[in-house]
């Protein structure tokens, strides 16, 4: 860290503060021992979709919540295992790094309303696999079973 008064790079932290969106360093030159505060800030991990077209799009946590919620109307779903759910697949999708195939989501998506509700996940399963007719649906029914 340089020292805004001398531009000396050697400087020690005499005081740390931690608040939920930021760390809070006091810091003291080693050089000419003057003083001054610095700012930490998190930067959130900016995920980009690859669309299957190509297209590039930034990722939408409510887009993704808005699909399953859409699965799961009228099924017995608490909003809570819905924002849980939600939650476990945007970690999963940080861990792919910057770019996420619309792929992964899907996958993920399906996964996760497997577990919570068969009929949300047959019915998620025959938008994203774009079911032709009702072999597919019995097909899907099958596996699932």
């Amino acid at each position: 860290m340089l020292c805004p008064f001398c531009g000396n790079d050697e400087t020690k932290v005499t005081d740390k503060r931690d608040s939920k969106n930021e760390t809070r360093r006091r810091r003291e030159c080693l050089k000419c021992g003057k003083r001054f505060t610095t700012h930490e800030n998190i930067v959130p991990v900016e995920i980009f979709v690859i669309k299957k077209d190509g297209r590039r799009e930034a990722f939408n946590r409510e887009k993704l919540k808005n699909g399953i919620i859409r699965a799961c109307e009228k099924r017995p779903v608490a909003s809570e295992v819905i924002e849980q759910a939600v939650s476990y697949i945007e970690e999963r999708l940080k861990q792919h790094g910057n770019e996420v195939s619309s792929e992964i989501i899907g996958e993920l998506v399906m996964k996760q309303l497997k577990k919570i509700d068969k009929v949300a996940y047959i019915r998620f399963a025959s938008v994203y696999r774009e079911f032709e007719d009702i072999d597919d649906f019995k097909k899907e029914i099958k596996e699932v079973r």
